[in-house]
């Protein structure tokens, strides 16, 4: 079995032309993008490739379209030579990128995946009033910490722990008041820096209830099918190879806290019961979970595949073995 795991990125990766290089260079990339458009009825794929950033930068439109690009790579991949099931023992994907994941492993169809991550993006928008609800970065204090934070802060409104992203780098979300007294109490408490996210909603806190909602109604109307490798869970950290539990794990993610760094941790551990995964592929637009691996596992190899050049070279490598 390989000791590779892929990947994927979540929002804060896009950036206005990613994917444009693979679109031009590869017709199976081309595809993914036509098909993406298709299945959205409008041509995401020009505001992919020529922007506006502050047009993709909203949720509805970041989330497929940081899909479309992951997807890209996987069929140019896949028209190499290469296959998820031999190449990779597990994926994962942070917060929307686990969509991506279950797409590349057959759970979803393309098509679906982006209709769902619409569904997604706008009802996790409609779910809090624009300017009710925040996001705050806390870096340099541990988990424990931030939760004494966020429980102080609070004062009867949400304030809860979003993402664990890697130790020392954790995002709370909640009501706008909540999350700036919590930012000035961890600046008390010595945070390196805590700072308030350039982000349009509350996202993975309680106050997204009404998006959760909307996802079990999407979900339920979606073919799904087992992924040809397991997927590490955003919500559980456990690998699911059962639909049933992946759709519950989704619906219970859009609440629920992104546990990234207890994902690298356990797929670089001897979990597997043959030993850690040695080699993590992130696969699409970016570099921020290569970044965020080295900082939770040192030993950890990454590997960021999301352009042309990146892609010949693990061809090769591959090729090489």
């Amino acid at each position: 079995m390989s000791k590779r795991a892929f990947t994927f990125p979540g929002q804060g990766s896009q950036v206005v032309g990613m994917g444009a290089d693979l679109a031009t260079t590869y017709p199976q990339a081309r595809a993914v993008f036509d098909e993406v458009d298709d299945a959205l009825g409008e041509s995401l794929s020009t505001l992919i490739f020529e922007g506006s950033e502050d047009q993709l930068r909203l949720t509805s439109n970041a989330q497929p379209a940081l899909m479309a690009v992951s997807m890209a790579v996987m069929k140019v991949l896949e028209a190499k030579g290469g296959s998820l099931e031999k190449d990779s023992s597990f994926v994962a994907g942070h917060s929307l990128g686990e969509y991506s994941a279950l797409c590349a492993a057959g759970t979803f169809s393309i098509a679906d995946t982006a209709r769902l991550l619409r569904i997604r993006g706008n009802a996790m928008q409609a779910a809090v009033p624009v300017g009710t609800g925040a996001m705050a970065a806390i870096l340099g204090l541990e988990m424990d910490a931030v939760k004494e934070i966020a429980d102080s802060a609070a004062h009867g409104d949400v304030c809860e722990v979003a993402n664990d992203n890697a130790p020392g780098q954790i995002v709370i979300s909640g009501a706008d008041s909540a999350i700036e007294r919590a930012v000035e109490l961890a600046k008390s408490a010595g945070a390196r820096r805590a700072l308030l996210l350039p982000v349009s909603a509350p996202f993975h806190c309680s106050m997204m209830a009404p998006a959760a909602e909307a996802m079990e109604e999407a979900l339920a109307h979606v073919q799904m099918s087992a992924p040809v490798v397991p997927v590490i869970s955003n919500v559980t950290v456990t690998p699911v190879s059962d639909p049933a539990q992946i759709r519950k794990n989704l619906i219970a993610q859009v609440t629920g806290m992104v546990r990234w760094s207890e994902t690298i941790a356990w797929l670089t551990s001897q979990n597997d019961g043959q030993g850690g995964v040695t080699q993590l592929l992130e696969i699409g637009s970016g570099k921020v979970l290569s970044g965020l691996a080295r900082r939770i596992n040192r030993e950890a190899e990454t590997v960021a595949i999301g352009t042309p050049e990146g892609i010949e070279n693990f061809v090769a490598a591959l090729n090489g073995e």
